[in-house]
């Protein structure tokens, strides 16, 4: 039997992976790569079946090493003809110019064809494709390569039992987690059972960071920050610094950079929202690699547990969910209690739980930045003991009530919200 222990290590090894490319459109990519391996030939019949939330967050954004193609129809061409399956959300890290003219070649015939799935699932992907009298369907529900069911020929080859009502029900069991577990573990965890994984984080997510501060991305949110910092129209502070540090990532990544990025619950935005401001914060404030380890620790588990009510994909911002963590990982590297680390997150959660997720684009930048500004006010707030009240809209009576709230809210309240803004960009 797993020790709670061994329950939060593989909840990090499940949630915390490299991915290359926005992982929505990337979803899509190695999904026909392996669709493509097991018909054993380039089709000449694709039709694809995504929920809305797929959609919206494949729509608008750049897939890497495409030279710029946008949307849905490059990202499945990207892995059907120059992706690696094996390298699941990696699948077309190495994709070659050559390999891109190819992939120009096969959108010119114009045979994927895009379906809305009907159904409930947030995160759903359907291919079904085709090469003469052979055919293969896969079926991807709920995480990003969590395929369910694979068909060739009408021949099972896989059918995964999946709940199509739960969407953390091919993961490990989240229950274990709590802000108090994680408040007391963050403290008392060997630093040896987490340190791989963080230095990685602290590794791949400083890099595209870096880069979104030297290249041209998006709209440079990252950049603008930085140099008004440097013309003395913005401080020259931390809070600055760290909004400046993490939207330069999401410029990045959001424009096709090709750098890779350790996501956080199935999202790299999260992944970089959760850790570049603290990565930032520890550098300025010369604070040790474990007590950043810790910080970062904190913070990415906070995303998690938030996330997990949330659900994967929905209209909720993700990046909100992530700030949440940078709060609670602040509160914790400034010496706050465990209760301290409640009222930040709580102070975070009932401000910004109204901003929305309108798909993966370059404005996902700014939400990021105005997050982490958001995560320093909440965090400074609970530091003086100032926090907002149960009773205070979706505040509820303790932190695990308020998650609740914040959670009913994005998959109930929002599931219009969801419709009205799938609509907006699909008219």
């Amino acid at each position: 039997m797993e020790t709670k222990i061994e329950k939060v290590l593989k909840i990090l090894e499940e949630e915390i992976v490299a991915a290359e490319g926005c992982t929505e459109p990337i979803a899509l990519s190695y999904a026909a790569a392996k669709a493509r391996r097991i018909l054993g030939a380039i089709p000449n019949k694709v039709d694809v079946f995504l929920s809305g939330n797929i959609i919206k967050n494949v729509k608008s954004v750049t897939i890497p090493n495409s030279e710029g193609m946008i949307g849905i129809e490059p990202a499945i061409a990207m892995g059907m003809i120059a992706g690696n399956d094996e390298k699941e959300l990696m699948v077309i890290s190495d994709v070659t110019h050559e390999q891109v003219e190819e992939v120009k070649k096969f959108l010119d015939k114009k045979i994927i064809k895009t379906h809305v799935y009907p159904g409930d699932i947030k995160l759903y992907i359907r291919l079904e494709i085709a090469n003469g009298e052979d055919n293969v369907l896969l079926e991807i529900k709920h995480t990003h390569t969590n395929v369910t069911r694979i068909l060739k020929n009408g021949k099972v080859l896989l059918s995964q039992i999946c709940n199509d009502g739960d969407f953390n029900s091919s993961l490990t069991d989240r229950r274990v987690l709590t802000v108090k577990y994680i408040y007391d573990l963050a403290k008392t965890i060997d630093i040896n059972l987490i340190k791989p994984i963080f230095q990685k984080v602290i590794t791949y997510n400083s890099a595209i960071a870096e880069e979104g501060l030297k290249g041209k991305y998006g709209v440079n949110i990252g950049k603008m920050i930085l140099d008004n910092i440097e013309r003395g129209i913005y401080g020259n502070d931390i809070r600055n610094k760290a909004a400046s540090y993490a939207g330069a990532g999401s410029d990045a990544r959001m424009s096709g950079c090709g750098l890779p990025v350790m996501t956080t619950s199935g999202s790299g935005n999260q992944g970089m929202t959760a850790s570049l401001p603290i990565i930032k914060f520890a550098a300025e404030k010369n604070l040790s690699e474990e007590e950043l380890i810790r910080g970062l620790f904190v913070s990415h588990l906070t995303t998690i547990h938030v996330k997990t009510n949330v659900g994967r994909l929905s209209a909720y911002c993700g990046a909100i969910c992530a700030a949440s963590g940078v709060a609670a990982a602040l509160t914790f590297l400034h010496g706050g209690s465990y209760e301290m680390v409640c009222d930040a997150i709580t102070n975070i959660l009932g401000n910004l739980s109204g901003v929305i997720c309108d798909g993966a684009k370059a404005s996902c930048a700014m939400k990021i930045s105005s997050g982490i500004y958001s995560a320093f006010d909440a965090t400074m707030l609970a530091l003086h003991k100032d926090v907002l009240k149960s009773g205070d809209g979706i505040v509820g009576v303790d932190i695990e009530e308020t998650i609740r709230n914040v959670g009913e809210l994005a998959q109930s309240g929002m599931k219009g919200t969801d419709e009205t803004i799938l609509g907006i960009m699909t008219k």
